[in-house]
């Protein structure tokens, strides 16, 4: 392992030369490194930011994002995206709030609304309670455009009932697209919406760790949110209207949440301007997928992919954001006093019990020492920091839980010591430059790496990435496009051709566990991985194949994402996929003054600590989880998950500058492992042709029900066949593991083709669409004899020949001659000629039936065929030039 020094002046190096050489990365000399130092291949790698000579960037491809619609993810589904750059873009146009009671008189009821609105981009959001939803404890209809979502905050609010004492908030939240809110049954035998997708997982993720850090301490009942989007105009995303119902609905309650936050989308426009809760045509094209959330003062939450975009820019989108969050915010404040004073309730506070903040000095003055100690054990291993630190919450259980203790004295005593002892860390870290495990504050852990652990005879690609007691064992499957993962969206059916599928068993942990579906944990980890790869991958036109790359979690000492964005991208490599560039991922932590923690300061922000590449226990002593993936010259995803009332925008600055270097460091030992993507492929990879038919052949290649399909997958021993409609012309992926399966293949869809249309390619091709689009050709003679006619066409099974302009046939090989013909080929050749006869318009398969047989037969030569000399050839160009015009 490098020390800090040297990993911080080889980060200091990297960052110059890769400046360097985005001006000019192709004429940068590979002497920019003085030696020692990586390999000449490798330095240029790290210089130019790239493995390969890569094409020009493209912007992020796709349909809705955040949650992967929208809002990116967790979350940018791939598709909502901007394609600009360069900084000082302004954005975020945001009025004032507005907030005024409405009553209804339209019935009987008379129902007395409180309404918020608020103009954002030019677009106004409102906010309306009173009418719908009345027996829940707060229930909101937030619309934009035509976009409707409906969010209710119930809870356990009973006064009377026995306190069960918790140390966490027991609140669930469920985000639901329906079907009806953009038109549309659902698909299945029941027609009913069911489980919910990953995105809608996503996006109730967003909101869940938005809302989470912001609860009183003491609080511990029970709390569900239910958020539904009712209308979907496929103008305006639901995802930020959904963070806004959710956080409205329980400012409007009697729930004892009393501060208000709120959540916005932001995109980047064609002019590179940044744009709050950009529409679905802005994000088609946007570099930017951001969703980020906060207070009236600070960032609570930020997930989000990009194409490359810059620290500073980076930077500069969540201010933007921000600035409409705060405006959000005091309106929302406003929206919950007017609320709870028309329904006459008040924020039942009595249900957040006291916690003992005395605790806390306590500690300090008895255990100080002896946690400093524990904190200094320089000991790399997770079972031993772990016992050093959380060895002595029982000691301080025995010395301050007493034989009677009060309700609640035990959890108080849980959380004041979590809080003891990530004070004395920071000191530590703060004082002397040092962490649990010894490392320097900047230091990343000793990084292994090895590719192709599996046998390529199986598996496509692979590769195992060790970082510390951290490890992902990443595989890739390559496929056709039946591989691709496929969903229905409000936007409609969606198939993705790359993901990625995280598995984090309870043994990476050496825990038993739970085994079963995939939890949301997992969702949201392996979307962030995904999106953090998905900017390097290369066109399907440069790379027609499905991708589908899994990451084991084997062992997990801190952010596990991270090592499979690093994990993945080497395994892609080792599959031969041409990634535009290597990416890697890093988790930054934070370690914050105990005030600063309740209350956001920036006069105190230098006392804060940034780590790099953080322990499991800085994870879950610190106060920030902050995943960054990317490469020398930019991001391409990023997650901030907060356990405090909010941070300020200069340490988030702070935090994605020192990500950088990290960033840097673990690129130059994947590179050093991996210059660049392997350049054949595995055997076990299936093989792929390509080829294109007419319109009007689709049917008969098909077959009815697909049979014909079926049929030749069997035949010929196929992984698939695949038929795509596009451009007014069928384009046709034969796959399977054989070359000369697949070529088979080939010849015989030719054949099909050839047949339906009674039309035969230039140059051995088929295109040129079908003969009905022209005037109609006559139909030859039953009977005739059609002399010198030219073969435009040889196949194992026959020759198809032009009697006339506009007019071909085949001969099956069985009509060819009066003697066995063992190889048509060898005796046939495109341009000879032959006379053949018209035995009928239409044989029992409904075709043109052609003898070449009958003729010798009349002409009572059975000797005819002995040499099988052809007549003179007539030139290839001349038989298709009538054929290509029409």
């Amino acid at each position: 392992m490098m020390s800090g020094a040297m990993s911080m002046m080889l980060a200091a190096a990297l960052a110059h030369a890769c400046a360097a050489a985005s001006v000019a990365p192709h004429a940068r000399p590979l002497t920019a490194f003085a030696a020692p130092g990586p390999a000449p291949m490798l330095r240029r790698g790290i210089e130019t930011g790239r493995c390969v000579s890569a094409p020009p960037r493209v912007a992020l491809a796709g349909t809705r994002a955040l949650a992967t619609r929208t809002l990116l993810p967790a979350l940018v589904r791939p598709g909502r995206a901007a394609a600009a750059g360069g900084l000082r873009m302004v954005g975020g146009q945001v009025g004032e709030p507005r907030v005024f009671t409405e009553t209804d008189t339209s019935g009987e009821h008379g129902f007395k609304k409180v309404i918020m609105e608020l103009e954002i981009e030019g677009e106004i959001m409102r906010i309306e309670t009173g009418e719908v939803g009345r027996l829940a404890a707060g229930a909101v209809m937030v619309k934009q455009g035509t976009t409707v979502v409906y969010s209710t905050a119930c809870g356990d609010l009973w006064l009377d009932k026995e306190e069960v004492i918790e140390d966490f908030v027991p609140m669930s939240v469920h985000y639901q697209e329906r079907s009806s809110a953009a038109g549309k049954t659902p698909g299945g035998y029941i027609k009913r919406d069911g489980r919910p997708s990953d995105d809608e997982v996503l996006v109730s993720r967003i909101i869940d760790r938005t809302l989470r850090p912001i609860f009183p301490a003491g609080f511990c009942r029970e709390v569900q949110i239910l958020t539904t989007v009712l209308g979907y105009d496929k103008q305006h995303a639901p995802d930020p209207l959904a963070m806004v119902a959710s956080a409205a609905a329980l400012l409007a309650s009697p729930i004892p949440y009393t501060k208000p936050v709120a959540g916005v989308a932001v995109g980047m426009d064609a002019d590179g301007k940044f744009v709050v809760n950009p529409k679905r045509e802005v994000l088609k094209n946007s570099r930017l997928n951001l969703f980020v959330s906060g207070t009236e003062s600070s960032v609570l939450m930020i997930e989000g992919a990009s194409d490359f975009l810059t620290e500073e820019e980076m930077a500069e989108a969540i201010e933007v954001g921000m600035k409409v969050v705060k405006q959000l915010c005091i309106g929302l404040q406003q929206f919950s006093d007017k609320t709870l004073e028309v329904r006459g309730q008040t924020k039942i506070m009595q249900l957040v019990r006291t916690v003992d903040d005395s605790l806390f000095a306590e500690f300090e003055e008895k255990l100080s020492e002896q946690m400093d100690a524990a904190c200094r054990t320089g000991k790399t291993s997770k079972s031993d920091v772990y016992s050093a630190v959380f060895g002595l919450e029982k000691v301080a259980k025995k010395m301050f839980l007493g034989e009677n203790p009060t309700p609640g004295r035990e959890i108080d005593i849980k959380n004041t010591f979590k809080r003891f002892a990530a004070e004395r860390m920071r000191l530590l870290a703060k004082n002397e430059g040092l962490r649990v495990d010894g490392r320097t504050l900047e230091q990343v852990r000793p990084i292994s790496v090895r590719m192709e652990p599996l046998p390529a005879e199986c598996v496509h690609g692979s590769a195992l990435f060790t970082r510390g007691e951290t490890q992902a064992l990443c595989t890739v499957t390559l496929g056709d496009k039946g591989s691709r993962k496929r969903q229905d969206t409000l936007d409609g059916e969606e198939s993705k051709r790359f993901y990625l599928q995280y598995t984090f068993p309870p043994n990476s942990v050496g825990e038993c566990g739970r085994i079963g579906a995939v939890g949301r944990r997992e969702v949201g980890h392996g979307n962030l991985a995904e999106r953090g790869i998905l900017a390097v991958l290369p066109s399907e036109e440069e790379f027609p194949y499905t991708i589908r790359l899994e990451s084991l979690i084997t062992e997990s000492c801190g952010s596990s994402s991270m090592a499979s964005v690093c994990g993945g991208s080497l395994a892609l490599f080792n599959a031969g996929v041409p990634l535009k560039r290597a990416v890697a991922g890093v988790a930054m932590g934070l370690l914050l003054p105990d005030a600063l923690k309740r209350g956001v300061s920036s006069s105190l922000d230098d006392e804060a600590v940034i780590l790099t590449d953080i322990l499991g226990l800085e994870d879950a002593l610190g106060t920030m989880d902050f995943k960054v993936c990317g490469d020398a010259k930019g991001i391409t995803a990023f997650q901030l998950d907060i356990k405090c009332e909010g941070l300020s925008t200069s340490l988030l600055r702070k935090a994605l500058m020192q990500a950088k270097s990290g960033r840097l460091h673990m690129l130059y030992h994947m590179l050093k492992a991996s210059p660049k993507p392997k350049t054949q492929m595995a055997p076990s990879v299936p093989k792929m042709i390509k080829l294109s038919i007419p319109q009007s052949a689709i049917g008969k290649v098909i077959g009815p029900g697909g049979a014909t399909i079926r049929a030749l997958i069997e035949e010929f021993s196929l992984t698939n066949v695949d038929i795509e409609e596009t451009n007014g012309e069928g384009i046709v992926t034969i796959t399977s593991l054989s070359k000369a399966s697949n070529e088979a293949c080939e010849d015989k869809v030719r054949f099909l083709v050839q047949e339906a249309n009674n039309f035969s390619p230039v140059g051995g091709g088929i295109g040129g669409g079908s003969r009905g689009s022209g005037p109609r050709v006559a139909d030859p003679e039953v009977g005739k004899v059609y002399e010198g006619c030219p073969i435009v066409g040889v196949h194992p099974f026959g020759c198809f020949v032009q009697l006339y302009d506009g007019k071909e046939g085949l001969v099956h090989v069985s009509e060819l001659s009066t003697k066995r013909i063992d190889s048509v080929e060898s005796l046939f050749k495109v341009g000879e000629t032959m006379d053949v006869k018209v035995l009928a318009l239409k044989d029992a398969k409904g075709k043109l039936r052609l003898s070449r047989k009958a003729v010798l037969i009349e002409k009572d030569d059975p000797d005819a065929d002995k040499d099988l000399v052809p007549t003179p050839a007539i030139p290839v160009e001349n038989i298709f030039s009538d054929v290509s015009s029409e």
